[in-house]
């Protein structure tokens, strides 16, 4: 629609300053000749947009410009109401800041789109705090002040010291190279390097920070999708890895894939079961992996994994074979 480009043609200007009519063209998806004929039709309508001419000529706006929220249509008004409540900024310590920003959104929306936003705010419920089963599913949050610390050397491009908890391991001080912030699934992560070698550390292990004036050792430019990839390639191939040979009943064949570094192999028996070939982090996380599918599993190998579930198994048993008390 026309009015939605329009909206687009201004905030292009507000965000970028001069911009020739080739480049809003390009941006807009439209030709040269609609941008004139846009141009004119925002001045007849009154905002203040003149041309430069020259060869580094292009359109601008009058310094100082504001403009209101009155080109959102209703699915672009409601995206605002869903993005607003996502837990990415609980997660980054940013969610008072969130809640006060969405009431200067829906303020600036025009009246009925205010409505939409208001009803919508009522009848979608995006990542509640517990699921079906009363199961609460947020994550442990960082404290604010560190989270907003961590979030200024990050931006700002400053050396950090942090006080961080690893786990089974006392805290302790040391300075880092920030790189970037990663949320996933509610859990932030801080990447950065250290002494050149790349880290990676739990927000809500960091138990206090600084931030340095020097400058960071970092790429001026970064994929943080790519690094994130990167590392979680190889925290998932490193370790005392396992090999596991299961039979598994194939409705809970999903399961243990999510929960498995990768299957190997995987044959069907007779009976329709799956015999798998699959790879754990470690001898824990194999153990609890079987653990978890109950009788719709069994380990035929190695024999310590047999042991280990047999006596857990034994031990439910003989708690359970008595009376209580």
């Amino acid at each position: 629609m026309r009015a939605d480009r329009l909206v687009s043609l201004v905030l292009l200007l507000r965000q970028h300053g001069q911009l020739s009519a080739v480049t809003l063209a390009r941006e807009l998806e439209v030709s040269t000749r609609t941008v004139l004929r846009d141009i004119e039709a925002l001045s007849a309508a009154g905002v203040p947009v003149y041309a430069e001419r020259g060869r580094l000529g292009g359109f601008a706006l009058l310094p100082g410009f504001q403009t209101e929220l009155t080109g959102l249509n209703h699915d672009e008004a409601l995206a605002l109401v869903v993005a607003g409540s996502r837990r990415g900024a609980q997660v980054f310590g940013l969610g008072s800041a969130l809640a006060s920003a969405m009431l200067k959104v829906v303020d600036a929306l025009p009246e009925s789109y205010r409505n939409t936003a208001a009803g919508a705010s009522q009848r979608l419920l995006i990542d509640p705090e517990t699921d079906l089963l009363s199961r609460r599913l947020v994550t442990e949050e960082s404290p604010d002040t560190t989270t907003a610390e961590v979030l200024r050397a990050v931006l700002a491009g400053h050396k950090l010291r942090i006080h961080y908890a690893a786990t089974d391991q006392p805290a302790k001080w040391r300075t880092i190279d920030p790189i970037g912030v990663v949320t996933v699934r509610e859990q932030g992560y801080l990447l950065a390097t250290r002494s050149g070698e790349d880290r990676t550390y739990r927000l809500d292990r960091i138990l206090a920070t600084e931030e340095l004036p020097e400058p960071a050792e970092r790429p001026d430019r970064v994929d943080l999708d790519q690094a994130w990839q990167d590392r979680s390639t190889r925290f998932r191939t490193s370790g005392d890895q396992v090999t596991v040979l299961a039979r598994v009943h194939p409705v809970r064949r999903e399961d243990l894939a999510r929960t498995a570094l990768a299957i190997l192999t995987e044959t069907t028996d007779k009976d329709g079961w799956l015999r798998l070939e699959v790879t754990f982090q470690d001898r824990r996380h194999a153990e609890w992996a079987l653990w978890q599918l109950s009788t719709n599993a069994e380990a035929l190998s190695p024999p310590w994994l047999r042991a280990a579930l047999h006596t857990r198994a034994t031990t439910l048993t003989t708690r359970y074979a008595e009376p209580p008390g």
